[in-house]
């Protein structure tokens, strides 16, 4: 399940090297938020040719948190097994897919690290891996998840963790929903793996994470906690 919204340089690439890895009964779902650049032409012209491959073009309410949301919901309906989530620029390489569906029988929920033995960050300036860090230490102390790389959105769910979160009552509306989604895989008792991965800044295209999606993301964080001490979650 891969949330996009203007990833026409990278989209087609990435699907190629998914089917490349040649996984029995895969399929993939490309949830985008009608990106202006055609990212969804190119999808739709793949769909034809590969019954494998689905386009979830969403016009309203757009973000990452809805787009993930629903890419969930969408996932779950279609009676998926095994649900893995990354993002469209290369970033999260489909070289450690492999991986996570090995580690997968044995946990609920398998997650691509930076931040384990192994992991790196390439391409990143250290002001950017240093917030990083520092984000992940107050997602830690907050929620009380014991998870080196809280930030990851490179991750792999059973789907009966994931039915057991409900994603159609995730709230997040934007990149928060990684944290609110292992918040509540976590408060769910789950068997959580990380995997190191190399994470590689993206090379085509633009980030769509801006300042103030981090900061609603700190503060999302903040909100769990509070509705976790009133019982609400």
């Amino acid at each position: 399940m891969i949330p996009t919204y203007n990833e026409r340089e990278n989209i087609a690439s990435l699907i190629r090297e998914i089917l490349a890895l040649k996984i029995t009964n895969i399929h993939i779902v490309v949830v985008d938020d009608n990106s202006p650049d055609g990212t969804s032409r190119i999808v739709k012209g793949l769909a034809k040719k590969r019954r494998n491959i689905h386009l979830l073009l969403r016009t309203t309410n757009r973000g990452r948190g809805a787009a993930g949301r629903d890419g969930f919901v969408y996932c779950l309906a279609q009676g998926a097994d095994v649900i893995i989530e990354m993002d469209g620029d290369f970033s999260h390489h489909p070289q450690y897919i492999p991986s996570m569906l090995k580690h997968i029988k044995t946990h609920d929920l398998v997650l691509g690290s930076r931040l384990v033995d192994g992991g790196k960050d390439i391409g990143r300036g250290i002001v950017r891996q240093t917030i990083t860090k520092l984000a992940n230490l107050y997602i830690t102390l907050m929620l009380g998840i014991r998870v080196k790389d809280c930030n990851s959105g490179f991750r792999c769910f059973r789907s009966a963790l994931l039915r057991n979160i409900n994603p159609s009552r995730l709230e997040s509306k934007g990149p928060a929903i990684v944290q609110e989604v292992l918040f509540k895989a976590h408060l769910k008792g789950a068997r959580i793996k990380e995997i190191p991965i190399k994470f590689v800044n993206r090379t085509k295209g633009q980030s769509k994470l801006s300042l103030g999606a981090l900061g609603m993301g700190y503060y999302m964080v903040l909100k769990l906690k509070i509705l976790h001490l009133l019982g609400n979650i």
